[in-house]
């Protein structure tokens, strides 16, 4: 495994959340994210595969609480791995921004390879005109071309079960940038190996994680949606820092 941008120091880590369940389905896991101390970074608002087609009442009371709350709150944007129109993604911001004032967007199943680099650093770039200080993480899943890195201001760089993660490497040129420029979310974590798993990130130089027992049962389920069963142990090891 080789050392990411902050191996050898303290890494501040902080939790993302990455994909719940709409707050109607699960409120009792959304209203936890509002409680006092819990270390969040970003939480992503998927109302039904982006902003939906009308406000949702039950999204906006959420991503309220959240704000009120000084959560940074993130709009899904899918790209289907750069194959959706331009000019779709506008107005699925536009709606994420006009309904519920998101503080950033979350650009999911977004292209790695240099040749679509140009066609997100444009997208990037209309989303910070609509909002100056947009915050803006590129959904990878995996180590992209390096180009990426200046387009965004979070990178999530691996996106998968813990049964691969344990046994990950991280792209040697995320040395050159600190830890809050990328994040990894795990599924299939189990209770006993959560200090190894913020191990693991901490040593590739990942400040964002999201760690969870829950598992995709072979592609049949989402695993992020669900509230890990482990939520308490998670919030109370990330966010305090480990020295390697």
């Amino acid at each position: 495994m080789k050392a990411g941008g902050a191996g050898s120091t303290a890494v501040r880590t902080g939790l993302g959340i990455y994909d719940y369940a709409h707050p109607l389905v699960a409120p009792s896991q959304w209203a936890e994210l509002t409680r006092p101390g819990t270390p969040l970074d970003w939480v992503v608002l998927n109302v039904a595969a982006g902003p939906g087609v009308r406000p949702d009442p039950h999204c906006l009371q959420a991503a309220g609480r959240l704000r009120d709350g000084g959560v940074r709150v993130l709009g899904h944007l899918d790209l289907a791995h750069g194959t959706r129109p331009y000019a779709d993604l506008l107005g699925d911001a536009h709606r994420h921004l006009d309904w519920y004032r998101v503080d950033g967007f979350l650009l999911e199943r977004c292209p790695a390879d240099r040749a679509a680099l140009p066609e997100v650093r444009r997208l990037a770039t209309t989303l910070r005109a609509l909002r100056e200080d947009a915050y803006l993480v590129l959904g990878h899943g995996c180590h992209p071309h390096p180009g990426y890195a200046e387009n965004a201001d979070q990178l999530l760089t691996f996106r998968g079960p813990w049964t691969e993660y344990r046994w990950s490497q991280v792209a040697e040129w995320t040395a050159d940038y600190p830890a809050d420029r990328f994040c990894h979310v795990v599924h299939g974590v189990p209770r006993g190996h959560l200090e190894e798993a913020l191990r693991i990130a901490r040593w590739q130089g990942a400040g964002t994680v999201y760690l969870t027992d829950r598992t995709d049962r072979g592609g049949q389920e989402n695993p992020w949606e669900t509230m890990p069963g482990h939520w308490d142990d998670i919030v109370s090891r990330v966010g305090t820092g480990v020295s390697e």
